[in-house]
């Protein structure tokens, strides 16, 4: 599949009201924008219930609101992350067994309001589920027709490997997506970025075993770092403050200026344009934001521009 850019609706429905994210849908698809991105357990921390779900409902009113817009677009959601207590996450997440995948999808195509969806994504790790058990619970739902394709999300990629061996071994189908925090900042050696799984930022070995297996896509998310580049409010965080971190933004800077562009369209375009490419997913508030998001994957640098962001580590 063919990816270059994907609207996150985490936050839609819960930090964004409904007429606000429907604009910001509208306007996505207006753009020609295919893959919407979301998770059964978006957005429990931002919800008084303290549970998930907001996110998929506003999608499925949405859908019924905009009668032929489900043939134009993809829709991707998680299971995994949500909390079957409340307040007690990551403790009592539902984890990645055949019954919370089974669970898991019927209620995402419940609140969506429809009968597949277009990417499944095992969210974070279940060690205490066996990996057989995992894979052959997604096989399951793309032999239904209910998940197009199979992705995980947070895994050591050494996971990754071992359930497409197990997959392969059986004649089932697996995961041929990953999703983890990619941006063209990167935090000191030894640290990992705020906010992030265990094995939620992609790391050279990452990129490796991507780069070996071409049939694999890489999404990524908190691509912007949430704002840091361009906002004097918000701050990167410590485990930025390095000597690259001042380096890379210097040659950000640059590049900016010769394409008439911002950090943020240059760091969209590097994503997007790399090897493995890297389709981000952004999450936005305004529409100013998500044109800004569009221009940048729309931008493509001169390999001699692209060759200095890389040296500059």
């Amino acid at each position: 599949m063919t990816y270059t850019i994907v609207l996150g609706a985490m936050l839609f429905g819960t930090v964004q009201d409904e007429r606000r994210s429907f604009d910001l849908l509208d306007h996505f698809v207006g753009a020609g924008g295919t893959w919407i991105d979301t998770a059964n357990c978006y957005a429990f921390w931002a919800d008084p219930s303290g549970f998930g779900g907001q996110s998929e409902e506003l999608l499925g009113r949405w859908l019924a609101r905009r009668p032929g817009v489900r043939d134009r677009i993809r829709i991707s959601t998680k299971v995994g992350c949500e909390p079957t207590v409340a307040g007690r996450f990551p403790e009592t997440a539902e984890g990645l067994s055949a019954s919370a995948i089974k669970n898991g999808i019927e209620g995402s195509l419940r609140r969506l309001g429809v009968d597949h969806v277009d990417l499944y994504w095992a969210h974070k790790e279940d060690r205490s589920t066996p990996l057989a058990e995992t894979v052959a619970a997604f096989d399951e739902l793309v032999s239904a027709g209910t998940v197009g394709a199979l992705g995980c999300s947070n895994y050591a990629i050494w996971r990754v490997e071992r359930a497409r061996q197990i997959a392969q071994a059986n004649g089932m189908t697996g995961f041929t997506a990953v999703q983890q925090q990619l941006s063209y900042l990167r935090p000191r050696p030894g640290t990992r970025p705020s906010v992030v799984h265990r094995f939620g930022a992609v790391s050279d070995e990452v990129l490796d075993y991507l780069e070996c297996h071409p049939e694999m896509s890489l999404w990524a998310y908190t691509p912007l770092l949430g704002g840091q580049y361009t906002r004097a409010d918000k701050p990167l965080p410590p485990e930025y403050a390095h000597l690259g971190t001042e380096r890379r933004l210097a040659v950000l800077d640059e590049i900016a200026a010769e394409t008439g562009s911002t950090r943020n369209h240059v760091v969209l375009a590097w994503l997007a344009g790399g090897s493995p490419a890297a389709t981000p997913i952004v999450g936005v508030s305004t529409v100013a934001q998500l044109r800004e998001a569009l221009a940048g994957v729309a931008l493509v640098l001169a390999p001699e521009q692209r060759a200095r962001l890389d040296a500059a580590a």
